[in-house]
């Protein structure tokens, strides 16, 4: 998939058009989209084309619990153009596929995933087809299988042709769990693993194909449940907390130029912030403060390995 031009004033155009709307006119699912329905998946793919030569994929992996359903709403209606026309900057040839994340122990539709994409068009569809489910297991949320699907079931042209790595963003407020159940992974993905994976392996394991990043919204939640200090312990500098939940899409696009390499220095991404994201004053200065920490990181070298993480002992037990 990721065929199509993108056009920057047609995406606009869709969110403007639903800036009003109720969220539940903007994702009318009550259950999974069956093509976003991730058993028997072989792979999704990320794939060059004529009007593509280089793509590069980008997963936005957004967490749909009730506590989070913000994020999706706010990038459907307002911020998911701003973020393109970031990326564009480094990046020519973005393609977008899009994931939601619940709780697998307590949800009906606990991983929805969607197809790489490059058409404005084609990027709103799979992102207004999510399940806002609401819910959540208030123990963690399923973060661990929307992972396991980047690492194994991605087929990326960046990657097998070019070694390049894409990029996996992942929203949440909780920790994760301990490790990929095998039964879950079964039941949902249809994989016939051994023995569950410890999210630490997982973590490496998807480090190889993507740069990865966990975006908490606030400082609050980041300390609720030492949230921010669990996935800094798998992430390091690549867990990012926020101020605020409305400045997501732009922290996202401003990573990817520092990863990148085109935004070097502090300078860079405040000019990056006031001319192309149209952010100035405090609303400036508190992205710069989120995603600073991470561009000071990679300029220091290369960043530290997964680290290893204490055996919770309030998961729940395996549902069905």
């Amino acid at each position: 998939m990721g065929y199509g031009n993108y056009s920057l004033e047609a995406h606009r155009e869709i969110a403007s058009g639903r800036a009003a709307m109720p969220t539940n006119t903007v994702f009318t699912r009550n259950d999974c989209d069956p093509s976003m329905n991730p058993r028997g998946v072989r792979f999704r793919e990320s794939r060059d084309s004529p009007q593509h030569p280089e793509s590069v994929s980008i997963v936005l992996a957004l967490d749909v619990s009730g506590s989070m359903g913000e994020i999706p709403r706010q990038l459907a209606t307002k911020t998911l153009p701003t973020f393109m026309e970031s990326v564009l900057s480094a990046l020519p040839h973005p393609q977008i596929m899009f994931m939601a994340v619940g709780n697998a122990y307590a949800d009906h539709s606990p991983l929805q995933v969607g197809q790489f994409e490059s058409e404005a068009r084609l990027m709103d569809r799979w992102l207004s087809a999510i399940h806002l489910e609401g819910g959540g297991g208030g123990l963690g949320e399923s973060y661990d299988l929307a992972m396991y699907v980047g690492a194994r079931h991605t087929a990326m042209d960046c990657l097998e042709k070019r070694g390049r790595k894409g990029y996996f963003f992942m929203t949440g407020d909780e920790t994760p769990f301990i490790e990929v159940n095998r039964e879950q992974v079964k039941g949902l993905i249809g994989d016939d693993l051994q023995e569950s994976i410890p999210i630490w392996d997982l973590t490496a394991e998807l480090l190889r194909s993507f740069h990865v990043f966990f975006l908490i919204p606030d400082a609050k939640r980041a300390a609720t449940e030492n949230c921010g200090a669990v996935w800094t312990v798998l992430l390091r500098e690549r867990c990012v907390v926020l101020e605020s939940a409305e400045d997501t899409a732009v922290a996202c696009a401003l990573l990817v130029g520092i990863q990148e390499g085109s935004l070097r220095d502090r300078a860079a991404i405040s000019d990056q912030l006031e001319q192309r994201l149209g952010r100035t004053g405090e609303a400036r200065d508190r992205v710069l403060r989120a995603v600073l920490p991470f561009a000071e990181a990679l300029a220091r070298g290369p960043i530290a390995a997964p680290g290893t993480l204490f055996r919770r002992t309030d998961t729940p037990a395996v549902q069905g």
